[in-house]
């Protein structure tokens, strides 16, 4: 008898051993998974939020298909006690381990409010966005200049969110006067900037920071790309370029830079200026001028003067032989790039085409009339 007790008890737990790995299988499966959700979403973790209240969130918003099996496998993979707070984007489909590794992984929030310190070449301007997760894209929330002394209570508010990302973005051709003047004005950011960065020497690129990250060591960050652009773009030039130094290709990627807003046009432009300097002759570029002008302290916001033009200075590449003394902007790395291996043309004057590029020509005729062309054109828009 108590064999055959002993025997049905065996036979009962090797049955509930059957089971519970069946169980435990199919949890792991269902963990695994692919998700309920549907639409993408943005998933807030409050600071020192717990597991059980992030599970009821996904809950709510369908993501997970059970909670207890999701706060079973974040305690069996010992991330149970490792959320980090943002706001993070859970896309569609994603299953319970992948949110899991989302929000435990930490870094930039992927989602939510972005707020976006933008330096263009006529103006700063800060821009605060929220990711739209049905289509993917930012929208915008509210824009204001970056010195504006009447930001509304709301973008104070957004400042001191804490899972707010911030970003600092230089366009192609911003001088080193507006990037100073940007980021002196930029409320997320301390520490002080006694000096103008050197000419050409930051990168214009996309840069996230932290709030409260120091403005030198920002600009130290953007000197540091561009200073590995151009040494690559160096190492990697054309034989035979009329440059002796990586400082004189920055000067010149920063004149091809203002000269053209075509990226198609980058490596032509690039071509005259070098044929120019092969001759030689002058450059007789009108950027030049308006930097000795400004000194890059804005835009000159109207023609050159005939006075101007006629001035001895060293930026008046219509009197000077060569390069002027320094960039007159920050080149983007395609400007660099295109400088240091221009197109091979016989081409050595352009003017504008009327369609946002320019007209090219190896000739003073044929160069005149397209200038005269250019002329009609400018006539007919001031007459519409």
């Amino acid at each position: 008898m108590w064999k055959h007790i002993a025997a049905n008890a065996l036979t009962l737990l090797i049955v509930g051993f059957v089971v519970l790995g069946g169980v435990l299988a199919m949890g792991q499966r269902s963990f695994h998974a692919e998700g309920p959700l549907e639409q993408a979403i943005c998933l807030r973790v409050e600071q020192g939020a717990n597991l059980r209240a992030v599970t009821r969130q996904l809950e709510a918003q369908e993501a997970i298909s059970s909670g207890i099996l999701f706060r079973i496998g974040a305690q069996y993979t010992e991330r149970d006690d490792r959320l980090r707070f943002g706001s993070y984007l859970i896309e569609p489909g994603v299953s319970m381990d992948q949110i899991l590794d989302i929000v435990t992984r930490g870094g930039a929030s992927t989602c939510g409010t972005e707020v976006v310190l933008r330096v263009g070449v006529t103006r700063a301007e800060l821009l605060v966005r929220d990711l739209d997760t049905a289509t993917g894209r930012f929208a915008e929330v509210a824009l204001m200049p970056v010195d504006s002394e009447d930001r509304p209570e709301e973008f104070d508010a957004v400042l001191e969110q804490a899972d707010t990302r911030f970003r600092v973005t230089l366009a192609e051709g911003v001088t080193s006067w507006q990037v100073w003047f940007a980021l002196t004005n930029a409320p997320f950011l301390e520490g002080e900037l006694p000096e103008v960065p050197a000419e050409g020497s930051l990168a214009t690129e996309s840069y996230e920071v932290r709030p409260g990250a120091d403005r030198a060591t920002l600009i130290d960050e953007m000197q540091a790309r561009q200073s590995a652009i151009l040494s690559a773009a160096w190492e990697n030039r054309a034989e035979g370029l009329p440059l002796d130094s990586p400082e004189e290709a920055l000067i010149l990627a920063s004149i091809v830079e203002k000269e053209t807003g075509q990226p198609q046009e980058r490596p032509q432009v690039a071509s005259v200026f070098v044929n120019r300097l092969r001759v030689p002759m002058r450059l007789q570029t009108d950027p030049t001028v308006i930097y000795g002008i400004t000194q890059g302290e804005g835009v000159l916001g109207r023609g050159l003067r005939r006075s101007e033009l006629d001035a001895r200075t060293p930026y008046n590449t219509y009197q000077i032989d060569g390069l002027p003394p320094t960039p007159i902007a920050n080149p983007g790395r395609a400007a660099i790039e295109a400088t240091l291996n221009p197109d091979e043309t016989p081409y050595l004057y352009f003017v504008a085409d009327g369609t946002g590029g320019h007209a090219f020509a190896t000739n003073l005729a044929d160069h005149n009339s397209n200038v005269a062309r250019w002329r009609e054109i400018e006539a007919q828009q001031r007459s519409q």
